[in-house]
């Protein structure tokens, strides 16, 4: 489902998470923003592709 590299974000909002390990049913991430942070470890099902969705602004 995911790999190493992916972005996610938890499906009930929070911030884009990098993956960096996947096992079975979880993945280990970091905040995208702060690679050498803190890890998170998540059920896979908990998360989802990320994705920007909307008007951000740009002309």
């Amino acid at each position: 489902m995911f790999q190493p590299g992916d972005l996610v974000q938890p499906r009930l909002g929070g911030p884009k998470l990098k993956v960096l390990e996947v096992h079975s049913d979880q993945v280990v991430a970091v905040r995208a923003d702060d690679e050498n942070g803190e890890k998170f470890t998540l059920k896979a099902a908990d998360v989802a592709l990320y994705n920007e969705e909307g008007d951000f602004g740009v002309c």
